[in-house]
């Protein structure tokens, strides 16, 4: 469970405001998800666990995966327990080999998936400075949110393409489609490049029926954004919240999701990029820690 925290009155507008908020009927994501097979990347923890546990409930077979197996063990055992079917499939997506395995044994458990989630992310919130004896940052970044999961749909694009159907959700960031910001770079240029890949990759497969949507999710609170002081006082969706837009993507089927803000801001961004990129240097300056004076002692 996520952390609670005490927040001012009307916080919950300020969320809904800042990030969008999607509640799709039960009754019409159990008519788009019962029978079908859903595999969920990063299920073991947040918007993952919290969008297998609400497709489960609606009917899903769904396939948990993740590194870390005794985590997803729990979550299998809970969505099982109160009547749901989940099964789990212990996996680094970093790693090609294991995804490969990976498909085999869901392929061969199973005989499709009709849905991918693709969710697992890592994020990184580092400035260049901190960065120059730390290239494997970029390194694992990537692995993570892009060659792994451009692996992982090349492995099941094949039974999708020949059973002629099929839907793929890939869970990105509000941050991809808006003005770049300093300390953000190695997860920005990662999801980026996910997300431009996969919208190629739909042109070519659209016409054999399987689909895509992005879900360019705005700040949710969890784990992962918890390091970053600034991110917790600022409003954002629970996992909970951010679920219910990715199962809105899962049974509606939408060329993508996204907060209202992102595209003004976006074009924005994009028609005024000097004077954007002048602002966002200067709240750089003004927030980098000063540097120590030769000889002080860290």
């Amino acid at each position: 469970m996520e952390p609670t925290r005490r927040r001012p009155p009307g916080w919950p507008l300020l969320v809904a405001l800042a990030n969008g908020r999607t509640r799709l009927p039960a009754e019409r994501l159990a008519a788009a998800v019962r029978g079908k097979v859903v595999l969920v990347t990063g299920s073991s923890f947040g918007i993952g666990e919290a969008t297998a546990r609400r497709l489960a409930a609606a009917g899903a077979t769904v396939l948990l995966v993740a590194r870390t197996a005794d985590r997803l063990q729990l979550v299998a055992d809970g969505i099982n327990q109160s009547g749901g079917t989940a099964y789990c499939y212990p996996a680094d997506l970093a790693d090609p080999a294991a995804v490969e395995e990976l498909v085999r044994r869901v392929l061969a458990d199973h005989g499709r998936v009709d849905v991918l989630v693709s969710n697992a992310g890592k994020s990184i919130r580092r400035s260049v400075a901190d960065s120059y004896q730390r290239f494997h940052d970029i390194e694992r970044t990537n692995a993570i949110n892009y060659l792994g999961p451009a692996k992982l749909v090349l492995e099941l694009l094949p039974s999708m393409r020949e059973r002629r159907s099929g839907h793929i959700v890939n869970i990105s960031t509000a941050g991809v489609r808006t003005p770049p910001m300093a300390r953000w770079s190695a997860y920005l240029a990662s999801k980026s490049a996910f997300d431009v890949w996969l919208r190629c990759v739909a042109q070519e497969i659209h016409g054999d029926g399987v689909t895509v949507s992005t879900v360019y999710m705005g700040l949710v609170h969890t784990r992962m954004s918890e390091p970053t002081a600034a991110l917790n006082k600022l409003p954002g969706l629970t996992p909970e919240q951010a679920a219910n837009q990715v199962c809105a993507a899962v049974a509606e089927r939408p060329h993508h999701l996204a907060p209202g803000w992102v595209r003004p801001i976006g074009a924005v961004g994009d028609l005024l990029r000097v004077p954007t990129d002048q602002v966002l240097r200067r709240y750089f300056l003004r927030t980098e820690p000063k540097p120590k004076p030769p000889g002080d002692t860290p």
